[in-house]
C-alpha cells in the first residue's frame, strides 16, 4: 500500500512540477526589489549566444506578487565593456485583446554580437515610480552571452564578429596593396605618356625628313634648270 501511494504521488508530482516551472519566470535570471515592485531580469533565451536573436526580458510583480501590466515608459539600454546601445523600449507581452503572451511580462529584442557580461540598464517609472537600476550578468545573477561555436555541430563555422574582426585586421594589408595598385597605374600611365610623346616626335620627325627632302629634291632640280 505503501509503495503504491509513492508511485501515486510520484505520477501525480510530475505533471504539477511541469506546470510550476512552466508558469515561472525562466530560469538564471535575477530579482531585485524595485520599490513597492519586484523585478525579475535576465535573457528570454538562455543560453544566450553570440550573434544569435534574443530580447532582454523583465517580469514585474506588485507587492503581493502579483503581475503588473500596463507599463509603457520603461526603456532599457545595454553595456558591454564600456560601449552602450541606444535606449531599446520595453514591450509588453501580455495582448488583452487575444488573451496572448505572459502577464507582467516586458522584452527588448536585441543581437549580443559579442561573448561576455552585459549589463542592463532600466529607465522609466512603474505607476509614478520612477526606476533606475542596473542589472549584469555573472555567475550569481543571470547568464553571460556565450560563444556560439560552443554550440555548433558539426563544423564551428566563424561568427559575424569573428569574420569582421578579420576583416579589420586586414584592411591596412588591403589599404596598401591599393595604395600600391594605384601607384604602378601612375606609374604605367606615366610610362604611357612618355612612349605617346615619343611616338608623336617620331612621326613629327619623319614628317619634317619627308618635308626637307622634298625641298631638297625641288632644290636640286632647279639649280639644274639655271645651270642649263
Amino acid at each position: 500500500m505503501i509503495r503504491l501511494l509513492s508511485r501515486l504521488t510520484a505520477v501525480l508530482a510530475a505533471p504539477v512540477a511541469l506546470l510550476v516551472l512552466s508558469a515561472a519566470p525562466a530560469l538564471a535570471h535575477t530579482e531585485k526589489q524595485e520599490g513597492a515592485y519586484k523585478f525579475t531580469v535576465g535573457w528570454s533565451v538562455e543560453p544566450a549566444y553570440s550573434g544569435q536573436p534574443n530580447r532582454v526580458q523583465l517580469f514585474v510583480h506588485d507587492a503581493k506578487g502579483n503581475p503588473v501590466d500596463g507599463i509603457d515608459s520603461l526603456k532599457v539600454e545595454l553595456i558591454f565593456s564600456g560601449q552602450k546601445s541606444d535606449p531599446l523600449a520595453m514591450q509588453g507581452t501580455f495582448d488583452p485583446d487575444s488573451g496572448e503572451g505572459a502577464h507582467g511580462e516586458y522584452d527588448a529584442s536585441v543581437i549580443p554580437t559579442r561573448p561576455g557580461n552585459y549589463t542592463f540598464h532600466f529607465t522609466g517609472n512603474v505607476n509614478g515610480q520612477t526606476v533606475d537600476d542596473q542589472f549584469t550578468s555573472s555567475d550569481t545573477t543571470f547568464n553571460p552571452v556565450v560563444d556560439a561555436a560552443s554550440a555548433q555541430f558539426p563544423a564551428k563555422d566563424p561568427s559575424p564578429a569573428q569574420l569582421a574582426d578579420a576583416a579589420t585586421r586586414l584592411q591596412p594589408r588591403v589599404d596598401t596593396a591599393a595604395a600600391a595598385a594605384a601607384s604602378a597605374s601612375k606609374a604605367a600611365k606615366s610610362a604611357k605618356d612618355s612612349a605617346d610623346s615619343a611616338k608623336t616626335l617620331s612621326i613629327v620627325a619623319i614628317v619634317v625628313a619627308v618635308v626637307l627632302g622634298l625641298l631638297a629634291i625641288i632644290l636640286a632640280r632647279r639649280g639644274r634648270r639655271q645651270t642649263v
